[in-house]
């Protein structure tokens, strides 16, 4: 299966990553970490870090808002969690070069969709690059928020903007949830750059 645009679905990875030694490290790798000097011996290949975290399951989702105009706007996102309970917040990650960047900036509100399985044409299209990622799309609007949501999703979670922390080449949405539903429907599982469900184990016999 493709895997959906990385400049939209987060993680992306990063070009280069610190690797920090245990505490109280000693010899030459202590030195260089206290000097600063030996970064380039030190950094994380930024293929190989892609690779690593490629191999992370998750879930997957759409988040929706409206643009300055009004217009809908959506990307696709696996970078995704729970943050509190009190207050009820969650957080999802989006590049800086993408397409939604500047929208999802300047919105007060937005939408997730945690997609189930069975969606992963919606993920794609919602990856995509160069195209009204809304046409064609059945959507309809949240009770809360009046965003666009798509039918069949697993869960739906309509936020208040509570915070954006710049964060290497992504920004951390945080999201108030202002209300949650969810179906008994199977969840989508992207790993290793492909879609698939999640198999509850075997019952011991």
């Amino acid at each position: 299966m493709t895997r959906p645009d990385a400049d939209e679905v987060a993680p992306a990875g990063a070009a280069s990553a610190r690797v920090v030694p245990p505490e109280g490290a000693t010899g030459a790798a202590g030195a260089a970490a206290a000097s600063g000097a030996g970064s380039a011996a030190l950094a994380v290949d930024g293929a190989a870090f892609r690779e690593a975290l490629a191999r992370f399951a998750s879930g997957v989702t759409v988040v929706t808002a409206r643009g300055p105009q009004g217009a809908p706007v959506g990307f696709t996102a696996t970078a995704f969690s729970s943050l509190s309970l009190d207050p009820p917040l969650i957080l999802v990650c989006l590049s800086r070069s993408a397409s939604t960047y500047p929208a999802f900036l300047e919105a007060t509100h937005f939408a997730v969709n945690v997609l189930a399985a069975g969606q992963a044409a919606a993920a794609l299209r919602f990856a995509a690059r160069g195209t009204d990622r809304f046409a064609g799309a059945t959507v309809e609007p949240g009770p809360a928020t009046g965003l666009p949501l798509l039918p069949g999703a697993a869960v739906h979670l309509e936020c208040r903007t509570y915070r954006r922390v710049e964060a290497g080449d992504h920004v951390i949405l945080l999201g108030e949830v202002l209300r949650a539903a969810r179906t008994d429907a199977d969840p989508l599982v992207h790993f290793n750059r492909q879609f698939g469900g999640f198999a509850p184990p075997e019952p011991a016999p």
